[in-house]
């Protein structure tokens, strides 16, 4: 039986209100999401189609020093932000697809507000997405076609509410993918590869980023009423919202090369990978 399966046919789907935005810069992105997350109780789609310029984004209790090369990323102006969510470390660009949901935790029916829960449920919703494009799987907590990953969640959960999002590589530059470190704690199916080994492209698999959006919008069509809402209306009455996902600052950066790096985050509402 899949989530949602045990709501009746009578009774009316929850409302999904779906933002689209194209190219706008992932710290606001994040921003907006978390605004969303604690102001609102609306359920949220947010799908941002590419960002610029190319930033590394860490989850809430990730160590710089050990998931970026610092120097170079100094040395190349690369943005640094610490998100309000856990996960993993990714770096982002024009080619990255993001798709976030912000929901209530009654919102889909049979779903428990737990980690593995969710991600079984997002696991089965994009199951429907790329159904005919290619060996989809959710392998532990990442999205893979066959044994290569090409999308990376993360997660928060509030009282009442939940985020999932993730980032997913329609395309990406391998430099950038240098300014990472392999991470001490990578899902046992990585198998010690390297980025350029263990990534594959979107676009390998999907004719186009629209066959992707539209896929989206059709299968949260199974649970939801989905409702296109404008940017504005989805910032509006927030403006006092001061959230907590961050730029580091290239002082950070350097303090941290002086090993001064201040212990990270104690882990509660994220899921690090």
């Amino acid at each position: 039986m899949t989530f949602g399966s045990v709501i009746e046919r009578n009774v009316a789907r929850p409302l999904m209100r779906l933002v689209t935005m194209g190219g706008a810069p992932i710290l606001q992105q994040l921003h907006l999401e978390e605004r969303l997350l604690r102001r609102t109780s609306d359920n949220w789609c947010i799908v941002n189609d590419g960002t610029a310029p190319p930033t590394i984004v860490m989850g809430v209790s990730g160590k710089v020093s050990e998931l970026v090369d610092i120097r170079p990323v100094l040395q190349d102006h690369v943005p640094v932000v610490r998100r309000f969510s856990g996960g993993g470390t990714v770096i982002v660009d024009q080619g990255t697809v993001f798709v976030t949901f912000i929901c209530n935790k009654t919102a889909v029916g049979g779903l428990q507000p737990f980690p593995r829960d969710i991600m079984s449920w997002t696991g089965q919703l994009y199951g429907k997405v790329f159904r005919g494009f290619g060996e989809f799987h959710l392998r532990e907590n990442d999205y893979a076609f066959d044994h290569r990953k090409f999308g990376g969640n993360a997660q928060s959960i509030t009282k009442d509410r939940w985020v999932h999002h993730t980032s997913f590589l329609w395309d990406y530059d391998v430099k950038n993918m240098s300014y990472l470190k392999n991470p001490q704690r990578a899902p046992e199916y990585r198998q010690a590869r390297d980025h350029t080994d263990f990534l594959c492209r979107m676009n390998e698999y999907v004719p186009s980023r629209s066959v992707f959006t539209e896929g989206i919008t059709a299968a949260l069509g199974d649970h939801f009423t989905v409702q296109h809402t404008e940017l504005e209306t989805a910032l509006s009455d927030h403006d006092d919202f001061v959230p907590s996902t961050k730029v580091l600052s290239p002082q950070d950066l350097q303090d941290i090369i002086s090993s001064k790096e201040p212990p990270t985050a104690q882990r509660g509402e994220g899921w690090p990978r």
